[in-house]
């Protein structure tokens, strides 16, 4: 796999700032070159088709919250909830609404993975949707968890566990890491079994994890080699369908030694991805540069607001006016022509940037008009 060097930037960087630590990380990529030899499993790079985790949800409530719960007068819905579980227990509450301290209204989800199987459990996160203040030592009642075809697969309950705390005073207040989300470790027993992928028994389908049509070669030619011609046959860049035996019994061990075997690593698009809220800036290993010249120079606008107060003299009967003074200073800072050489490797391109000793929103300009300028080859994306 093509390496990845990522820089982050804050909004008070400066370009002294910006050129060290982009110096720093241009050395210690110097030392890792991109080796033609390397390997990856298939398992790496493409999963079988229909294994996969199915997504659940389910509404519940938490107990037991040491006077953190959440104020039914602003959140409502957790007394009606109330109100209808206890119900459910025989127990009738007079008209009215309920305070209630103790009690949150909350979200549980989780992943169900595949190929479980009904009284096996799974972790659970359980995030709340009113106003409480920290689910710490809360205790979820039981909550089915349902998926996208309305089914329930899974009963939720358990003692939560969050790993931040909070102190509070009328006037001071304190909170170390989130207090409103906390997870269950074996929190849902499996109540339904997910069906199994519909399609030939005796075909399944390597999908890759990413669009590639040289990767969907080299796993056709990886398990052709392994297992005999025409095993395995490319769909797509996407997809490669592979016969497996017709023998159940032999079909496990089949794809476990599918999935183990090797191919050779295969680059990544040049690519270029910024993000322009925080100036992050991400490129992989194959991104390159040609010749080019640049010139970027700074524009300050400073607006100075003095106020004026106007008093009026003495017996006129006048008001009092409040007024400003404004004034507008604009200074264009200085940029001389820069030449950036051309790179072939992910360290010259660090090194002829890192040259233009430019701000984190200035190198994001920049690279994209070396993007329009055709001098950047790679794909910029903007995040």
């Amino acid at each position: 796999m093509a390496r990845a060097s990522i820089f982050g930037f804050s909004g008070r960087s400066i370009a002294n700032c910006f050129a060290s630590a982009l110096t720093l990380i241009c050395v210690a990529m110097a030392g890792l070159p991109f080796d033609a030899n390397a390997t990856e499993r298939i398992k790496e790079v493409a999963t079988i088709s229909g294994i996969r985790a199915n997504p659940l949800v389910g509404y519940g409530l938490v107990v037991g919250l040491d006077g953190t719960g959440d104020q039914t007068t602003q959140a409502p819905f957790t007394g009606q909830s109330v109100r209808s579980m206890l119900e459910t227990l025989g127990v009738s509450l007079p008209p009215g609404n309920a305070q209630l301290r103790n009690v949150a209204a909350v979200l549980v989800t989780a992943d169900l993975p595949p190929y479980v199987r009904p009284g096996q459990r799974m972790d659970i996160t359980i995030s709340s949707i009113g106003n409480s203040k920290s689910l710490r030592g809360g205790t979820l009642i039981m909550t089915p968890l349902r998926a996208a075809d309305g089914q329930i697969y899974a009963v939720a309950q358990g003692n939560i566990i969050v790993s931040g705390f909070g102190a509070s005073t009328s006037k001071a207040s304190t909170v170390v890491n989130h207090l409103s989300v906390g997870r269950i470790p074996d929190g849902a027993i499996i109540e339904r079994a997910v069906p199994p992928p519909s399609g030939p028994l005796d075909l399944v389908t390597l999908e890759l994890r990413r669009s590639d049509f040289a990767l969907a070669q080299a796993v056709t030619d990886a398990v052709n080699l392994a297992f005999g011609p025409d095993t395995a046959v490319p769909v797509d860049s996407r997809a490669v369908n592979v016969r497996t035996p017709a023998d159940p019994g032999r079909r496990v061990g089949f794809l476990a030694r599918l999935e183990a075997l090797q191919i050779g690593a295969t680059r990544d698009a040049a690519r270029v991805v910024v993000n322009a809220r925080t100036g992050s800036v991400v490129m992989n290993q194959t991104v390159t540069i040609e010749n080019c010249a640049i010139a970027h120079g700074g524009l300050t606008v400073k607006i100075n607001k003095e106020p004026i107060v106007s008093q009026p003299n003495a017996l006129s009967q006048g008001t009092t006016v409040e007024t400003s003074k404004d004034t507008i200073e604009i200074t264009q800072a200085e940029s001389a022509l820069t030449e950036v050489k051309s790179g072939a490797n992910l360290s010259d391109v660090v090194r002829a940037i890192n040259l233009l000793g430019a701000n984190p929103q200035d190198l994001i300009a920049i690279l994209q008009a070396m993007k329009m300028a055709g001098a950047l080859k790679a794909d910029l994306e903007v995040i």
